[in-house]
């Protein structure tokens, strides 16, 4: 799960053409800490830190039950509409 959260905040950071290092500046991190977090090598990460970094991104958390099939929102986002 952490890597799907990885992968969308990269995604968003390169869509807004934002370095790592800037997305750090903004955040107070390091840019070895976005990196980490972005390909899934960080060791230990608090949910305060992944929400600041999605809210700086205008992205949010999303939660459901396990197992649940995506919504339509989810496979339209997949799709790219």
């Amino acid at each position: 799960m952490l890597f799907e959260i990885g992968e969308h905040i990269r995604q968003e950071r390169k869509k807004r053409k934002m370095s790592q290092a800037k997305l750090a500046g903004l955040l107070g991190m390091s840019r070895t800490t976005i990196s980490q977090i972005e390909n899934e090598t960080i060791r230990d990460i608090g949910i305060r830190k992944i929400i600041r970094i999605l809210e700086i991104l205008d992205l949010e958390l999303r939660t459901r039950s396990a197992g649940s099939p995506p919504t339509l929102d989810e496979l339209r986002e997949e799709d790219g509409y």
